[in-house]
C-alpha cells in the first residue's frame, strides 16, 4: 500500500457526493484555502459539536477567504437531515464509495472500542493550501475548541 499524503502533498482529487446530489472534489477549491474535515456520523454528540462549532465559525472562515467541508461515510439523504435539523452552514459530503477520499487518506481504519473491531472514521481535519496542497493535519481531533484552532491556523496560511 502506498503512504498516506501528508503535508505538501496534494489533496487526493477524489469525486465526494454532496446533499444535494452533485459532486465535490478537492480541485473544486483551487485558487483559495480550504478546510476539510472527517468526522465519524452525522447526530452524534461529538460530530454535531464539531459541526456547530464549524457553523458558528463559517463567516469567519468566508472572510478569510477558506472553504469549509465536512466529510462522513453518512449517505448524502442523511447529511441533508442533519444540515436541517441543526441548521449546519458547513457545506457536507458523502465519502460512502469504497476506496474514496477518507480511505486515499488513511483516515478511514480499524477502530476498536470495548474490545470490538470495526471500521470508522478517525476523527481528522485537513488545511489547504491556494494550490490544494496539504498545509496542516490535525489527527485523532478534540472537538473543544478545534474549529478555532484551525480558523487561525487558516488565517496564518
Amino acid at each position: 500500500m502506498s503512504e498516506k499524503p501528508g503535508v505538501g502533498d496534494l489533496m487526493p482529487d477524489v469525486t465526494l457526493t454532496t446533499p444535494e446530489g452533485g459532486e465535490v472534489r478537492a480541485s473544486d477549491f483551487k485558487g483559495r484555502k480550504a478546510v476539510v474535515f472527517f468526522y465519524p456520523k452525522d447526530d452524534t454528540p461529538g460530530c454535531t459539536v464539531e459541526n456547530q462549532d464549524f457553523t458558528a465559525l463559517a463567516d469567519e472562515f468566508a472572510k478569510a477567504g477558506v472553504a469549509l467541508l465536512g466529510v462522513s461515510k453518512d449517505s448524502p439523504a442523511r447529511h441533508a437531515k442533519f444540515i436541517a435539523k441543526y441548521g449546519l452552514k458547513a457545506p457536507l459530503a458523502s465519502d460512502a464509495a469504497e476506496g474514496g477520499l477518507s480511505d486515499a487518506l488513511g483516515v478511514w481504519t480499524e477502530k476498536v472500542n470495548y474490545g470490538r473491531t470495526y471500521m470508522g472514521m478517525v476523527r481528522t481535519t485537513y488545511l489547504l493550501d491556494a494550490e490544494g496542497r496539504i498545509a496542516r493535519v490535525w489527527d485523532k481531533v478534540r472537538v473543544k475548541d478545534h474549529a478555532a484552532e484551525v480558523l487561525e491556523a487558516a488565517k496564518a496560511l
